[in-house]
């Protein structure tokens, strides 16, 4: 069953688009890459478990929608400063990395 939540909640969620302007494999990590996103402004460290399926330079330049307001997280030694979102993260499948369909300024807010 699906969880419910109320407006209020949906609105402490601070999601951008951003553009990831650079990417590099973790060491020693299978999954991890790592990307610095440009958020409108700000800069983010984010580590991102795709490395089975995207190569890091077909990530730089992308827009990608970032949840900004996630709690730091150490991965692999490494602080993530965020999470990019993705379809399909739930099965052993490529997950598809969110985007917007026109070019957008980078640091909007999704709403």
């Amino acid at each position: 069953m699906e969880s419910i939540v109320e407006f209020e909640d949906f609105a402490k969620l601070d999601i951008r688009v951003g553009r990831i302007i650079k990417a590099e494999l973790v060491p020693g990590s299978k999954k991890l890459i790592k990307t610095i996103v440009d958020i409108g402004g700000e800069e983010r460290q984010i580590l991102i478990g795709v490395a089975k399926w995207y190569k890091p330079e077909d990530l730089v330049g992308k827009l990608v929608i970032v949840l900004v307001n996630l709690k730091p997280k150490v991965m692999a030694g490494l602080v993530s400063q965020g999470m990019v979102l993705a379809a399909g993260c739930d099965r052993d499948e490529r997950p598809i990395l969110l985007t917007v369909e026109e070019p957008v300024r980078v640091g909007s807010k999704v709403c």
